[in-house]
Order: structure tokens, then sequence, then C-alpha cells
């Protein structure tokens, strides 16, 4: 067997339990999907999503959603005609 290194996180115990159930359904333990991680951080040179700071324009709107502001509607195809 090739020789292996340990890896320690500290995580919140809801986040590891969830995470872990989600896992499990799709048939991984935590310790493969890391090793999936880490392999896609060598193939792709970094992290394998995207990750950006939002500027002033997504912050602002991410607030008024979160206090109930903004636009409200009930399907897609509202959104869609209210932008014509």
């Amino acid at each position: 067997m090739a020789r292996t290194e340990t890896i320690r996180a500290r995580v919140e115990p809801a986040l590891k339990s969830e995470a872990e159930a989600i896992l499990k359904k799709i048939g991984l333990s935590s310790s493969e999907a890391m090793r999936l991680f880490l392999y896609q951080v060598v193939q792709q040179r970094g992290l394998p999503f995207e990750v950006k700071i939002p500027n002033a324009e997504t912050i602002a709107a991410i607030e008024e959603l979160e206090t109930g502001k903004g636009i409200r509607v009930n399907s897609v195809e509202e959104l869609f005609d209210d932008a014509d």
C-alpha cells in the first residue's frame, strides 16, 4: 500500500453531519471526498470552483433580499415577463 499522510480539519458538527449524509448518498466517505477535492486542486492548479469577493452592487442586492425587500415573483415566467 502507498504511504499516506493525515489531514485534520475542524468544522462545525452540523456541517460535518450534513455533508457526511450527502456524501453517503453518493457513496463517498469524507476521506474520499477530501482526496477527490485535493486531486482537483492539483488538476486545476487552484480551487476547483470560482471564488469571488462580491462587489458593492452584489452586496447591496444580497442585503436587500435578506431583509425581505426587493423584487418578489411567483415563477420564472413572471420574472421574465417583468424584465420585458
